[in-house]
């Protein structure tokens, strides 16, 4: 999976297409991602002890890590993320569009 946790990602297909936010949490195994107040379903809760009360809580869902693209800081567009491996050995990854490093 070419994108990571703390990438700004714009949603390319489903109810939030457009938007754009911070992926909070990834999972390889599933090819997942969660963004940050995207893809958001209501929960019904039920309470647990003292500490959790229950009721409708709002829930940030995973979504399919294809249907998100990484946005280049440098162009400012969503993009695809290619390699480049510098001199010293270190693989970094570039922007497809402007060739630009995204950190």
């Amino acid at each position: 999976m070419k994108i990571r946790k703390g990438d700004r990602v714009q949603v390319l297909a489903g109810k939030d297409r457009g938007k754009t936010g911070t992926i909070t949490f990834a999972y390889p195994a599933t090819g997942k991602v969660v963004v940050d107040g995207l893809n958001v379903a209501k929960k019904h809760q039920k309470a647990r002890g003292a500490t959790m009360q229950a009721g409708i809580i709002d829930k940030e869902m995973p979504m399919p890590a294809s249907n998100v693209a990484i946005v280049c800081a440098a162009c400012g567009k969503p993009t695809r993320v290619g390699y480049r491996f510098e001199p010293d050995g270190t693989k970094v990854r570039i922007c497809r569009k402007c060739e630009g490093d995204i950190s």
